[in-house]
């Protein structure tokens, strides 16, 4: 007699690929670090676009049926329990499951993390049951019709209550008088042309905002004449062609402007519209919601790609409030839209970013995405009670730009920023107001204020009006959340692990003795908006920038932001045989031109910052084999810059340093000397032999119409002879016109060390050592160093 023993199939493999430069990662894992409980899990997507996921999670490796959970059903790449987990070790892995959430492919790798105590608890609630106690009645942008109902009755007992008078005088009323906009006529023979782009952009802006105050004003006020002009400028914008020239793919920020137009036009004015306008209205609206939404998830797909700035930033800018506004019980399609959305925010974001808060396509990408991203949780917030402020990345991300943009710097920090030298937007300060607001820190209070007080008259600047009114902005804030006192910023350092920045701040709050210094070596390299600048640094004293960050952000394909801004030549940094950073428009190699902070380091006397830049360099000079720059920033007085760079042949090295004018060169110093602060610098040492100093006024290469009218800087170069091994320490030394300062300073070059020996008027002593070698394929040592 035989027997059969009865198997299962074996299920088939997940595909589970290996993660790129580009792509999301596979996280948690045992190198994570995690600040939040639960974790947010993020895997590599399988080919099928429809695929559902099932994800088991224990604290035993073998999954004991009983003692694991199990999360079925899950639709995208990335998911946020809705739970906490108990801490500890813990063990997960995914497979790919049916609609049962029965697995249909085997179970991934199992990766393992650490949970500790404490994290704080960010659990996100399921998808089933997410909207339930949300109001289906209008409005819900903002207020919903009970805090209307209240905010109404304040305004009838208090005209100036929360803003009011302000925002109905400056922000409401010039809309009365102004014509209905009409359906633009986009570019001339549709090319592109940068002059159309912009005053397109602020006409829609304007309709945007012509929309969204009048109708405000109407419910609040009850004026039926300001209720029709809202009505008209609403129906026109409906039956604008949504594929046409405000479609996404023709100009996305035109796109997303008329979108926000309708969405708040649609909330507010809904009840007011009768069934054949609301039914235009909504069209319209839902149409263009669900292009941007398709390009974002289905064209960009930021949940593969998250690196991808437009259309991450239409998540919140565009589609979170077109959802909230469109959002019905039976309509499956805008629910699945604003879920996707939830997740990504909750989970994804910031992908130019990590707990620590920092943002790695620079302080004035931080402020627009900020800004963008502020509205979205508060209209969340309200609308859901979902809260995404109390993750970790928004309670610190107010550090980034209060340690790497002081209110009175310019030119004094890396990335894009579109005020052409200006001081911080605005918004920057009002950004760090609504975060003062969230976690009750008086120094980003003080941050606000002080750029308000720096800036008085700049609302209407294109960089602030074109992209938000402040008065809307001042009335909403306070009827959210409370004004928190202000507090003097400490000083020190902030090293943001995530995006390799460092920056150092010293007595923000006392002008005359405030010094700002920023340092970058990013593991994003040069993708986006970041450019061809690791190990490159910026530095402002005294209320002046000094070595600037050079060239202006005219567009984003300009002469000047191709050939110039965006690489080494305009960066404080080193070019090797006249080389330096990869910074093209190829994505995939952009983010490999990278570099790492390696060490960032608060010691008692000094501040010490080591990066490392040799990816971001190899790129285009192969036959390096190391680049490090290390900075030593000496009882908050002056620096000293140590570069070692070896390479496989000899090579030359170009020390650059940017200033706003020329600079009185010695033979182996210059100095710098502004309006009220200035700098001197000297050449230390180098191991390869001195340098031949020059200077350069101007931006090489660059087609002068993009800088016409605009001031322009000077470049200090330094060319240090050809070498296969170059060790060069250069001093730095701001001060105030009216005070100057001295660092003295010598060196002992016998033997096999350099020792640099600095000393102040108040006999404060500081060495350095810098390790020598006779073999230039002897690895260096690290550098030492004595206070």
């Amino acid at each position: 007699m035989s027997t059969e023993t009865l198997t299962r199939p074996a299920l088939p493999p997940i595909d589970e690929p290996k993660a790129g430069g580009l792509t999301i990662r596979y996280s948690p894992t045992d190198t994570t670090e995690i600040a939040e409980n639960p974790p947010r899990f993020t895997w590599l997507p399988v080919i099928e676009d429809d695929a559902l996921y099932t994800l088991r999670l224990s604290q035993d490796p073998g999954y004991p049926k009983g003692n694991t959970l199990v999360f079925s059903g899950i639709p995208l790449n990335f998911f946020t329990p809705d739970v906490a987990l108990p801490p500890g070790q813990w063990h997960w892995s995914y497979a790919q499951c049916d609609a049962a959430g029965t697995p249909i492919t085997g179970w991934s790798t199992s990766r393992a993390f650490t949970l500790a105590e404490g994290l704080p608890e960010t659990p996100l609630a399921p998808r089933a049951g997410r909207y339930d106690g949300c109001t289906m009645a209008h409005p819900r942008l903002w207020l919903d019709p009970e805090r209307l109902e209240a905010f109404r009755a304040g305004v009838k007992d208090d005209p100036s209550h929360c803003g009011w008078s302000n925002f109905y005088e400056k922000s409401v009323l010039p809309w009365m008088d102004t014509p209905v906009v009409t359906e633009p006529a986009g570019y001339p023979d549709h090319r592109r042309t940068a002059a159309v782009w912009r005053a397109t952009y602020i006409q829609l802006q304007e309709v945007w905002y012509a929309i969204r105050h009048l109708s405000i004003a109407a419910k609040v006020t009850g004026d039926a004449a300001m209720l029709e002009r809202a009505k008209a400028q609403l129906l026109e914008v409906a039956s604008w062609n949504p594929m046409g020239v405000t479609s996404r793919a023709y100009t996305d920020e035109w796109a997303y402007r008329v979108t926000n137009a309708l969405a708040w036009g649609y909330d507010w004015l809904h009840d007011d519209l009768d069934d054949a306008e609301r039914e235009t209205v909504r069209a319209a609206l839902r149409e263009r919601t669900r292009d941007i939404a398709d390009h974002a998830m289905r064209n960009a797909k930021i949940h593969l790609f998250p690196y991808d700035s437009h259309a991450v930033r239409s998540v919140s800018l565009t589609i979170v409030p077109a959802c909230i506004a469109l959002m019905r019980e039976d309509d499956a399609e805008v629910r699945a839209w604003l879920d996707y959305c939830v997740e990504f925010l909750f989970n994804v974001y910031s992908p130019w970013g990590d707990n620590d808060g920092g943002w790695a396509e620079g302080t004035n990408y931080w402020m627009m995405g900020m800004a963008f991203l502020i509205d979205a949780a508060n209209r969340l917030k309200s609308w859901t009670g979902i809260d995404l402020y109390r993750r970790p990345f928004f309670q610190n991300t107010g550090d980034f730009p209060l340690f790497c943009k002081a209110p009175n710097t310019r030119r004094a920090t890396f990335g894009d920023d579109s005020t052409q030298g200006d001081l911080p937007c605005i918004k920057t300060g009002l950004n760090l107001r609504q975060y003062a607001g969230v976690t009750g820190n008086g120094a980003y209070q003080w941050y606000c204020e002080e750029n308000l007080r720096l800036n008085p008259g700049t609302e209407g600047a294109f960089y602030n009006w074109g992209w938000w009114d402040t008065n809307f902005d001042e009335m909403a804030f306070r009827t959210d959340y409370p004004e928190v006192e202000a507090t003097p910023p400490e000083g020190g350092m902030r090293h943001f692990r995530g995006i390799g920045w460092v920056g150092i701040q010293h007595a923000m709050h006392k002008p005359d003795e405030h010094i700002q210094f920023v340092f970058k070596s990013s593991p994003y390299g040069s993708v986006s908006h970041s450019h061809g600048d690791q190990n490159a640094f910026c530095m402002a004293a005294f209320g002046e920038d000094l070595a600037i960050q050079s060239g202006y952000y005219v567009a984003f394909n300009s002469s000047m932001h191709q050939v110039w801004r965006r690489q080494t030549v305009s960066k404080n940094a080193v070019l090797i045989n006249g080389n330096g950073q990869y910074a093209g428009k190829d994505k995939a190699r952009a983010i490999r031109s990278s570099g790492r902070i390696v060490t960032a380091e608060e010691r008692a006397d000094h501040i010490y910052i080591r990066g490392d830049a040799a990816a971001a360099y190899s790129s285009l000079t192969p036959e390096l084999r190391s680049v490090e720059r290390e900075v030593y920033f000496i009882r908050n007085s002056y620096f000293v810059i140590v570069d070692s760079i070896d390479a496989d042949s000899p090579v030359s090295v170009d020390w650059r340093l940017h200033a706003n004018a020329p600079y009185t060169l010695g033979e182996n110093s210059f100095r710098y000397t502004g309006e009220k602060a200035g700098f001197y610098g000297q050449f230390l040492w180098s191991e390869a032999g001195p340098a031949e100093l020059s200077q350069e006024t101007g931006f090489p290469g660059v087609d002068p119409k993009d800088y016409e009218g605009l001031p322009v800087s000077t470049c200090l170069n330094a060319r240090f002879p050809k070498a296969t091994r170059h060790r060069i320490a250069t001093l730095l030394v701001p001060y105030r016109l009216e005070e100057p300062r001295r660092i003295f300073s010598f060196l002992d070059d016998q033997g096999y060390d350099c020792e640099l020996y600095f000393t102040d008027s108040e006999e404060n002593d500081f060495r350095i050592v810098v390790p020598k070698t006779f073999d230039p394929g002897t690895p260096s040592k690290k550098i030492q160093t004595e206070g």
